[in-house]
């Protein structure tokens, strides 16, 4: 817990009970905002980097009260959040959202930055603050992992079918990808290994990169893109958080990609249980 000093002025000027929850209610949401685009950025957190993290999506069963600091995992039972992993951190003297995350940057970089984590819930009452992530169970009856992929690429191609602003960058409607057996099979290796390994990066645990990937599977790329995710359990939810994403959604919009491959892996012993990988090519 990190504990900022800092001189909080009482007023006596009379203030609407309503226009205080809404203040409040604002800088909640700035924070997730801004938990959402440090993510959302290549980081350095420590000794370690940190891979483009699609956002957090807020969820209010995790918004608990600041002053009730008991047991987390009885909290979330309560509300019938249906909990795998969950992590809280609260902060104490942070006047407003800017502060609270320069606090969360120095201390709770790690945390934020937890690729298995996929859904938050901030509280603040004056200068306290909670902040609850957590991932939920997977739900059943998701499609083999290939066929997943494939749902994957439908939901792509259907975005790439409409004009797009990711980030900064703006990109016109553009031609559909083709299903690539060569690229699926890659794709499937890479996410059996994050899963099976328990890690999440580009680069494998033999140092190959996606364009290692797709060579040894047969795939000569002129140009290569990879997206992966961590602890989504739908292709819906895996592309929404990709369009969310300013480097993931430009990979998708990119009209030099005429090819793809997608699968996912599952292990339940690894920290975020299901990993998914979308190699996008042009040969």
């Amino acid at each position: 817990m990190r504990a900022l000093s800092l001189m909080m002025v009482f007023t006596t000027l009379a203030t609407s009970l309503v226009f205080c929850a809404t203040a409040s209610a604002s800088e909640e949401s700035q924070l997730v905002d801004s938990i959402n685009q440090y993510r959302n950025q290549v980081q350095r957190c420590g000794d370690q980097g940190s891979q483009e993290l699609p956002p957090l999506a807020v969820d209010p069963r995790l918004v608990l009260p600041v002053n009730n600091v008991g047991d987390l995992q009885q909290a979330l039972a309560q509300v019938a959040y249906p909990m795998v992993n969950v992590q809280a951190i609260s902060l104490s003297g942070p006047r407003d959202a800017q502060s609270a995350m320069k606090a969360v940057r120095e201390s709770f970089c790690r945390v934020v930055l937890d690729p298995q984590f996929v859904d938050i819930g901030v509280s603040n009452n004056g200068q306290d603050w909670r902040i609850v992530l957590a991932r939920p169970l997977l739900t059943s009856g998701l499609a083999s992992s290939q066929t997943a992929g494939q749902q994957v690429l439908e939901m792509i191609n259907a975005a790439r079918k409409q004009p797009r602003q990711c980030g900064t960058q703006a990109f016109k409607a553009t031609t559909p990808l083709a299903w690539n057996a060569q690229l699926a099979n890659a794709a499937e290796s890479h996410s059996r290994s994050m899963a099976n390994k328990n890690y999440f990066d580009h680069l494998d645990r033999d140092g190959r990169t996606p364009g290692d990937r797709a060579e040894l599977a047969g795939y000569i790329a002129k140009n290569i893109g990879e997206n992966i995710a961590a602890g989504l359990d739908t292709p819906r939810k895996v592309v929404d958080g990709w369009l969310a994403s300013p480097g993931h959604c430009a990979n998708l919009m990119n009209p030099q990609f005429q090819e793809l491959g997608a699968a996912y892996g599952l292990d339940p012993k690894s920290d975020a249980g299901i990993y998914w990988t979308t190699l996008f090519g042009t040969q």
